[in-house]
C-alpha cells in the first residue's frame, strides 16, 4: 500500500549552488550529496519538519535523453520551469524573510480563492508557489 509521495525532482543548473539556496535561503536540510560514478550526483534537500518528502536537485541529463534535457536546459534558462508548491502559515511575512535574504520574487503577495499566493524564482529558474492556504470550495471561484 502507497503511504505517502517520498520524492520529487526539481531540475537545476548547478547542484552545489541550488543546495546553497534551498538551505540557507528556504531553511531546507540537506539529505543526501553522494557520487554515483560517471558524473552522476544525487542530492537531496527537504523541509526540516517533513524530512519524508525529499527534494532531488538534479541536473539535466541521463536518465533524459539529450534532447530532453537539451529541453529542460532551455527551460531553465528561460525562467519558466515550475518546481514546487511550499505552504506558509504567514505568506507576507515569508515574503518579507525571504526578500531580505535575497530572493527573488516575481508576484508579491495577493489574495486568491484559496489564500494568500506569491511566487519566487530560486536560482536555477524554477518559479515556487509559496501558499497560505484557506479553506475554500468550488463556489469560490467564477465559473464561466
Amino acid at each position: 500500500m502507497i503511504t505517502n509521495v517520498s520524492l520529487v525532482t526539481v531540475y537545476v543548473t548547478d547542484q552545489d549552488e541550488s543546495k546553497k539556496f534551498y538551505v540557507d535561503k528556504l531553511g531546507f536540510v540537506e539529505i543526501s550529496d553522494v557520487s554515483m560514478g560517471d558524473g552522476f550526483r544525487w542530492v537531496t534537500v527537504a523541509h526540516p519538519d517533513h524530512l519524508e518528502l525529499e527534494v532531488t536537485l538534479m541536473i539535466p541529463g541521463p536518465p533524459l535523453d539529450a534532447e530532453m534535457a537539451d529541453v529542460v536546459r532551455r527551460t531553465l534558462a528561460k525562467g519558466t520551469m515550475g518546481g514546487l508548491g511550499i505552504a506558509t502559515a504567514d505568506c507576507r511575512k515569508t515574503f518579507e524573510e525571504l526578500s531580505a535574504k535575497g530572493v527573488e520574487f516575481v508576484q508579491e503577495p495577493s489574495e486568491r480563492p484559496y489564500g494568500v499566493e506569491a511566487v519566487l524564482r530560486d536560482n536555477s529558474g524554477n518559479w515556487l508557489v509559496l501558499v497560505e492556504r484557506k479553506e475554500f470550495s468550488g463556489e469560490d471561484f467564477p465559473h464561466a
